[in-house]
């Protein structure tokens, strides 16, 4: 069993309404703005189902399209690419353990069940992992290859104790991750996630990898030299992408996108950046969302989101 690549075919897009107000300091209502956005804009290409915290379904029904479906069920935060399921080619989920990014924004008693309890509503068969893990933290390219960095995974606000070989064991059981590349850094400015490889890296095929790519001036550019030769030292093919951006000393990454079917959701960015995806994403329709609030929050259209693979079955 193997966690399938993104663009693998969905069956729907999983999200969750910013609800955590102490978190947007001040903001809530422009991260409900920009999460209904990315969810309308992934609405035009399959179905998106909503968690919000019971009885705020109604405002978010207010502003979202008709192929979003609300859910109403208690969680504590909006991230669900973290905590939600982590689907596997067999159509099962994995509910692996979560404790708020190191114990950072408690409580997180409801986002650390979360995923076990939506498999249960879409009728997938799971289990628990006794590995904490974020969804942001890996990327795969649905051939055993897996890509995280050592800055998140082996940081001991995770799994104190556990070696870098037991935490391969454990992600290649879960997972089927048969080769793991380990990164050195995630961005610099990502401190709330300790270096998730979602905000610096995205696959776009097997054996093709999409990075960042900084001017040479920008402090994360040796921390991305590095990572590249890592990648290439691994065998992969590397697509640059520009477009690195801060709003208010807020990092505003290309890379945190999304793929949905036949499209490819992300921050809204420069015409640059905007054609890098497009040739990375050959085929699929790239759609930019505003974004910059979500980053604010700590990610952007890739963090709040969790893909359903529609593929069931050997």
């Amino acid at each position: 069993m193997r966690m399938p690549a993104e663009w693998t075919p969905h069956e729907r897009t999983l999200m969750a309404w910013p609800c955590r107000r102490e978190l947007w300091e001040g903001r809530l209502a422009d991260a409900r703005r920009e999460t209904a956005g990315v969810a309308n804009a992934i609405a035009a290409f399959e179905p998106v189902l909503m968690v919000c915290r019971p009885g705020e379904g109604a405002e978010a029904r207010g502003v979202l399209a008709e192929a979003v479906e609300i859910w109403e069920a208690p969680i504590d935060d909006s991230w669900l690419r973290d905590s939600g399921p982590i689907f596997r080619d067999d159509g099962s989920g994995v509910q692996f353990g979560f404790n708020a990014w190191g114990g950072r924004f408690p409580p997180w008693d409801d986002d650390a069940t979360i995923a076990g309890r939506l498999c249960d509503p879409l009728g997938r068969p799971w289990g628990r992992s006794e590995m904490v893990l974020e969804g942001g933290a890996i990327a795969v390219d649905g051939t055993g290859r897996l890509v995280t960095t050592e800055e998140c995974l082996l940081n001991p606000n995770r799994n104190p104790g556990w070696s870098r070989e037991r935490i391969e064991a454990e992600l290649r059981a879960r997972l089927g991750a048969e080769r793991v590349v380990w990164l050195p850094h995630g961005l610099l400015e990502d401190r709330d996630t300790d270096g998730h490889v979602d905000l610096i890296a995205a696959f776009a095929a097997p054996g093709v990898i999409a990075l960042l790519a900084v001017p040479d001036d920008n402090p994360n550019a040796e921390r991305l030299a590095a990572d590249r030769e890592i990648l290439e030292r691994a065998g992969l093919e590397i697509v640059d992408v520009p477009g690195l951006t801060y709003n208010a000393q807020t990092a505003v990454s290309p890379l945190n996108l999304y793929v949905a079917n036949r499209a490819v959701i992300m921050a809204d960015a420069s015409e640059e950046a905007l054609a890098a995806v497009r040739r990375a994403y050959p085929g699929r329709e790239v759609v930019g969302v505003p974004a910059v609030t979500l980053a604010h929050g700590g990610g952007g259209p890739h963090c709040i989101t969790q893909q359903v693979p529609a593929t069931v079955g050997p």
